[in-house]
Parts: structure tokens; C-alpha cells; sequence
């Protein structure tokens, strides 16, 4: 009963109170106008302004703060399309370098079918001498592999070289330009044989020597010379080169000659060894190949 008199009392005095600020915010509004017109004067003189300005200085902090944020999110957009045009190029040069050695694969295979009498291994060129040519250069296969010295070596459209020295696992090949190499050749069109002789400084000149030709050699520019059936080492009918010139030997006995290889002997990277080895009988010992 006590409890539910006090609650009656309380609500009655928040009444009066409210009742009381009213009357007093009349007798103000009634009695004082000029004095708050005044005093609004005096405010928006000074607070207003001041308002302004923080709500200048506000609005660019969240202005800046929305800049920052944008500016991050395209640093972090520049960031991943870097990253995705490095993986793009990254990509296209692998395709390119699929590209370029399917083409050269290609070669190969139609090389192989070209001498399909042979029965031939594949290789990778691991290493080489030292200059811009292949005259001497290191494969990937060995005798574990079935190689053995003085097979044949074959890529782009025709001769490369020989095998010279074994390993269990690598061998090395000393090629036709070889300054050591001298390879019996023939002319395909006449059937004239003659000696190629290995060169890199007429190599460095684009052609390579042919000497001991018949003086009366029908031989002409553009004709095809191939391994000679003769030869001690190289099986018969690979093809070697293009003849771009032709002339009298100096003492008039024989004919010389230039040819183009077949071959490019600074771009080597897959070749051919023809797993045969050919058995011949050397008559002259002055004729190495």
C-alpha cells in the first residue's frame, strides 16, 4: 500500500516539473524576445561559422579517408594486373618456345622419314666448343643409349657431323665445317666425287670448300651434293649442301668449288644419330672421312 502511494507521488511531481519548464519557456518567449533574438545574433556570428569550418574540415577528412581507400584499392587492382600481364607474357613466350620447337621437331620428323632406311636415335645438343659455331658440340645419349664413335649425325635437312668419342652417358660429335673434317662427297646430279673440307673461317663467309673435283665435271651452280658411297665413314646418300660456285683449280687439273650446308651450324638444339656404323676398308690414308 506504501509502496503503490510513493509511485503516485513520484508521477504527479514529474508532472508538475514538466508543467513548470513549459510556463517558464512561455514567460521567456513572451517577455525576453529580444534578448534571445540577440543572442541567436551573437551565435550565428560566431558558432555558425565556426560549425562550418568543422564541418569542413570533416568533410574533408572523410574525403581524404574515402581517396586513401580508393587509391589502395587500385594500387592493389594495378598490383594483380601486373601480376596477370607477367604470367600473360610468361605464357606466350612459353607457347613461342613450344612453337619453335614443335617446328624444329617437325624438321626432324620429316628428316627421319626422308632417311628412313636408317634406323636412327633422338638427342638433345648439351654443350659446345667455344665461337658461334657448332663445329664441335655434346649430346645427351651415350653408349648406355646404343651410340657408338663414328655414327652419323643428322638435323635440319641433312648432314651434321660425326660421332668421335663415347661416354656412358654423353658423346661428342665433331661436325662437317670442323677445321679437322674433310667428308667424301658427291655430286648428285653428275655423280662426280669430291672432298668437302671443314672450315669455320670460310663458314664465317657462308660457304664451305669442294676440291678434287673431275675437271671435266659437269657440275654446276645450285646442284646438290650428298655423301658419296664411297666415303669411309659417312653412309651414302645424305645430303650436304648447295654448290653457289664453281671454277678451274689453279693448276688447271681439277675443279673447285663452294657449297652452302644444309645446316644451320650456329642454331643446334636437337639432332639424329643413325644407330649404323659403316665398315669400309680405307685405301688412302689422307682421306679421313
Amino acid at each position: 500500500m506504501k509502496y503503490k502511494r510513493k509511485k503516485e507521488l513520484s508521477a504527479k511531481h514529474v508532472l508538475s516539473i514538466f508543467v513548470a519548464i513549459c510556463v517558464l519557456l512561455l514567460a521567456i518567449s513572451t517577455f525576453a524576445g529580444n534578448r534571445i533574438a540577440f543572442i541567436s545574433n551573437i551565435a550565428g556570428v560566431t558558432i555558425v561559422p565556426m560549425q562550418k569550418g568543422i564541418n569542413s574540415v570533416g568533410n574533408g577528412i572523410v574525403s581524404w579517408k574515402d581517396a586513401k581507400e580508393e587509391n589502395e584499392e587500385l594500387r592493389k587492382e594495378n598490383e594483380e594486373l601486373n601480376a596477370l600481364v607477367a604470367a600473360l607474357k610468361m605464357e606466350n613466350q612459353n607457347l613461342s618456345q613450344d612453337t619453335y620447337k614443335l617446328k624444329r621437331l617437325e624438321e626432324l620428323y620429316k628428316l627421319d622419314k626422308k632417311y628412313s632406311d636408317y634406323k636412327k636415335t633422338g638427342a638433345n645438343v648439351i654443350s659446345k666448343g667455344a665461337g658461334n659455331w657448332f663445329d664441335i658440340f655434346v649430346i645427351d645419349k651415350g653408349s648406355k643409349d646404343g651410340i657408338k664413335k663414328d655414327m652419323n649425325v643428322i638435323a635440319g635437312n641433312g648432314l651434321v657431323g660425326i660421332v668421335y668419342e663415347v661416354s656412358d652417358h654423353y658423346a661428342k660429335v665433331r661436325s662437317l665445317i670442323n677445321d679437322t673434317s674433310m667428308v667424301s662427297a658427291m655430286v648428285l646430279s653428275t655423280q662426280d666425287n669430291c672432298i668437302v673440307k671443314g672450315s669455320t673461317e670460310t663458314m664465317n663467309k657462308g660457304y664451305l670448300e669442294v676440291v678434287y673435283l673431275n675437271k671435266d665435271s659437269k657440275i654446276k651452280k645450285g646442284d646438290e651434293l650428298v655423301t658419296s658411297n664411297i666415303s669411309s665413314k659417312f653412309v651414302e646418300g645424305i645430303t650436304i649442301g648447295t654448290v653457289t660456285k664453281v671454277e678451274k683449280s689453279e693448276d688447271g687439273l681439277t675443279k673447285t668449288g663452294r657449297i652452302e650446308p644444309v645446316v644451320d651450324f650456329q642454331h643446334l638444339k636437337e639432332v639424329l644419330v643413325i644407330k649404323e656404323v659403316k665398315e669400309t676398308v680405307v685405301l688412302d690414308e689422307t682421306i679421313k672421312e
